[in-house]
């Protein structure tokens, strides 16, 4: 089975329920959230499962969800049955309280680095802003576009965050602070609740 088709040849592309321009919003918006899967696949070369496999079963699940947030993306059909789920959100949620609880206070910004997992966890973080600036856009031209989309492209960032900052603390390595950052964090009540 040949992988090259040469529908393409003329700049646009098949999605579920139709055909596009390959610049098109949609495609930058999966195609972006597919750029994530790719670093996520990375990072997860290099995290020791004696230390992370709490963290590597979760980034499995997480590039299966990052899948079916692209697919739901691809979808243009009237009435289609979408595949992510707010369950996928509140997993999340759990998640990321978990890491906050897990590794040291935070007073100051942060810079991407320490271990070489963590900077990768970093950059999947940056990239998933990214498609979720593109979901937000394809939001407006597209008012079908589920908010659960949005809402775990959202808290995933959040995720990549709170487990950056965790593979740091389970190899023994400081998170490095942004020298001329004022202490930004304090403990108290965040805004959301009463």
């Amino acid at each position: 089975m040949r992988i090259y088709t040469r529908t393409g040849d003329k700049g646009k592309t098949s999605i579920i329920g139709g055909r596009v321009e390959k610049d098109d919003v949609r495609v930058e918006a999966y195609g972006t959230i597919d750029e994530v899967n790719c670093f996520v696949g990375q990072a997860m070369t290099q995290l020791d499962p004696a230390i992370f496999q709490d963290v590597l079963d979760d980034l499995e699940k997480i590039q299966h969800e990052l899948f079916d947030c692209g697919g739901d993306l691809a979808n243009i059909i009237k009435g289609r049955e979408l595949k992510l789920t707010k369950e996928s959100v509140d997993y999340l949620e759990k998640k990321i309280d978990a890491f906050t609880e897990e590794a040291p206070k935070l007073e100051r910004f942060i810079l991407p680095g320490g271990a070489p997992a963590s900077a990768s966890i970093h950059i999947a973080r940056t990239v998933t802003r990214r498609a979720e600036r593109l979901v937000v856009s394809l939001m407006k031209a597209d008012p079908e576009i589920s908010e659960t989309a949005l809402q775990f492209i959202n808290r995933l960032s959040d995720y990549f965050f709170a487990l950056a900052r965790v593979i740091n603390f389970r190899l023994k390595r400081s998170d490095v602070e942004y020298i001329r950052s004022a202490k930004v964090f304090r403990e108290g009540k965040r805004k959301d609740e009463k």
